[in-house]
């Protein structure tokens, strides 16, 4: 690939809380990313600007003059905060950099990333190199912020702000970004990595359609489930390998927090059915390119351009490829490309969870339909059914069933499929059949022991839950976490283990840390209520589970555990009021009656109530029922009367429950 280096000036520009916004409305998110893409075009165009790559809510960009630069940042912040307003953070730094027509690099790349994550939304911060370019310019007047060491930085860099008595003027010495490592996470591996392990990075999409996203990083995960077959190579997990910025990349922190010793990074560019996809693959000690390449074609070609790479990097790497490993890299049959855009669309939502699954389970149900024998839609069509049963999205009985036939048909595609045995072991956990469950999930981690997901519900819903072994239970969390140390979701089903432990202090710990991965975390923030909880911390507890009832809608697992801490602190009156408004809401949508009827445990002066709350769950087939035999939400008083033990009872026969469930 041809590059050449050039001196610019460099922006980065993103919306601030664009996240929490999405989650609250896509519509809204829509608008305000649409609003900065065109403020950004238009002034762009006016001072001769180049846009180089969009990323979801950010771009970078370059410009041949330091001043054209500064009044382009300063013309858009005026525009943004007009109504509607847009919260930008935008910064910018003069340096070499290194251009390939497809991606820019360089330690100036690197220095503008970290001077825009400084930033506050209305502000433009410039680094000491634009300042030193501009000072004799009379029409823009600055003044310093501060002195920062960026990470990975040498020198410590003066940072400046726009004195414009319009825009937003950050106090000098306060900002925060990224200019120093937070504490070490737990379990992190302090060792030297291997020399045979890889981080796989999103791929940057530089298609003219920013809504393309879903494509390069399908393009990505796909790289990353070939390679994560092979037991002779440590590839890091999807989860934690996309929490990296897709702007700029400091390999060296990648390979420090994913314990990885080599790095693929690259970009995609799809026009209608034509691609060019870009990789190559760096050392994170030196930033020795080890390989690189480009792959021109069409989409018809992407399964092919997809084992090569995957092929290259063993090679590479000097990984031993059996012919066991070789199968497992290449495709069994290549679907028709309309399946396979379904696929990564849909994956691409399941991946969003919240009510994202849904929409998810949709677009996977069309691409089984456009290619009925494409297994990975099968096995990721059981998996996002079997996460919305179990989140409470959808009534059990609408979905198990077909999780199960979709996951037994992607086997019958192809039985080397790790997943889908992680899918057929959580359905035999819902229908209490304990043997079939440690049967299917072993299978799977012996065909992938580096899928986290396997490690994450054999320990917490089978081992936890059904079997009460808390120590290999927390070894599996454990294990997960390993393999996605940056996954807030491991941290939160790690938490629930602990939690069903009775560890509550440690429980607590780890949703901490989750959210400091994720502040959005449902399950972290969840965890941390019953944590404090159950460590009689009441007024903490009911806090954290008022806000979340908020921030998720009333998610019936919320508001039932926020009936549950009011009760456990003495608030009955507002506990049995929040119980009322559940059971109402049952009448009208889909909640779990497990919720109701544990939450009623806690208030109910007649357990009748919950007994009856938990005989629906029953019979609906309840995911979270199999929580009741170890979990500690479930009150002593409910525990002690002996329909408790005759309903246990009736969940340990799985046979006749599948027979009552056939002839209903």
């Amino acid at each position: 690939m041809s590059q050449h280096r050039q001196l610019a000036a460099i922006m980065f520009t993103d919306i601030e809380g664009y996240t929490a916004v999405m989650q609250q409305s896509e519509q809204q998110a829509l608008a305000l990313k649409n609003r900065h893409r065109e403020v950004l075009q238009h002034e762009h165009r006016q001072y001769n600007g180049r846009i180089i790559q969009y990323y979801g809510d950010g771009t970078l960009s370059i410009f041949q003059s330091a001043v054209e630069a500064v009044e382009c940042a300063l013309a858009m912040q005026l525009a943004y905060l007009q109504t509607p307003q847009v919260p930008v953070r935008i910064g910018l730094h003069m340096g070499d950099v290194i251009f390939d027509e497809e991606q820019l690099f360089g330690d100036g790349v690197n220095i503008a990333s970290r001077i825009e994550s400084l930033g506050v939304a209305g502000s433009v911060l410039i680094s000491d190199k634009i300042q030193d370019e501009i000072i004799n310019h009379t029409g823009i007047s600055t003044y310093s912020v501060g002195l920062y060491q960026f990470k990975n930085v040498e020198r410590q860099v003066e940072v400046f702000a726009l004195d414009h008595e319009d825009l937003v003027k950050p106090v000098p010495n306060s900002l925060k970004g990224k200019t120093e490592e937070k504490k070490t996470r737990p379990f992190r591996n302090p060792k030297k990595p291997s020399s045979k392990s890889i981080a796989v990075l999103p791929l940057v999409n530089l298609s003219n359609d920013p809504e393309q996203q879903y494509f390069s990083d399908g393009v990505a995960e796909e790289i990353i489930n070939s390679l994560s077959n092979l037991q002779d190579l440590k590839v890091a997990g999807r989860t934690s390998s996309f929490k990296f910025d897709r702007k700029n990349v400091d390999l060296r922190e990648v390979g420090e927090k994913l314990g990885v010793s080599t790095v693929l990074q690259g970009s995609v560019r799809k026009q209608g059915n034509r691609l060019r996809i870009t990789v190559q693959l760096t050392k994170v000690d030196d930033g020795f390119h080890l390989w690189s390449e480009r792959y021109d074609g069409s989409m018809d070609d992407i399964f092919a351009i997809q084992d090569e790479i995957a092929q290259a990097i063993t090679e590479k790497m000097k990984v031993t490829l059996l012919e066991k490993g070789r199968s497992r890299i290449k495709k069994n049959s290549a679907p028709n490309t309309e399946a396979y855009e379904l696929y990564l669309k849909g994956r691409f939502n399941v991946n969003r969870r919240g009510a994202y699954i849904i929409t998810g389970i949709e677009l996977l149900q069309k691409a089984i339909e456009a290619d009925p024998n494409f297994a990975l839609a099968h096995a990721d069509y059981a998996d996002a059914n079997m996460l919305a049963g179990l989140y409470g999205l959808l009534p059990p009985k609408q979905v198990m069933h077909k999780a199960k036939q979709s996951a037994e048909k992607a086997l019958k595609l192809n039985p080397v499929l790790g997943e889908a045995y992680c899918a057929l072991g959580s359905y035999y956990c819902y229908i209490w059949d304990l043997h079939e469950a440690e049967k299917h999930f072993l299978k799977s981690l012996e065909l992938n022991p580096n899928y986290a997901q396997t490690h994450l519900r054999y320990g917490l819903n089978f081992l936890a839950w059904m079997k009460g072994d808390f120590v290999q239970a927390e070894e599996h969390g454990k294990m997960a976490i390993k393999l996605e140390p940056l996954s807030a979701i491991c941290y939160g089903i790690y938490a629930q283990i602990l939690h069903t432990a009775g560890k509550f202090s440690e429980a607590l710990a780890a949703c901490k840390t989750g959210l400091e991965l994720d502040p959005n975390s449902f399950l972290c923030h969840l965890y941390e209520g019953y944590s404090y909880l159950f460590l009689q911390q009441y007024e903490e507890a009911v806090a954290v589970l008022d806000r979340l009832v908020l921030l998720s809608n009333k998610h019936n697992f919320a508001h039932g555990a926020l009936v549950m801490a009011l009760g456990k602190m003495g608030n009955f009156d507002r506990a049995r009021k929040e119980l009322n408004d559940l059971k109402e809401r049952a009448e009208k949508e889909y909640i779990v009656c497990t919720v109701i009827g544990i939450a009623a445990g806690w208030v109910s002066d007649n357990l009748d109530d919950a007994f009856q709350y938990l005989e629906r769950g029953f019979q609906e087939h309840d995911p979270l029922l199999v929580s009741i035999k170890h979990e500690h939400w479930v009150p002593d008083a409910l525990r002690a009367d002996p329909r408790y033990q005759k309903l246990l009872e009736k969940m340990d026969s799985p046979n006749k429950l599948l027979s009552a469930r056939a002839s209903s």
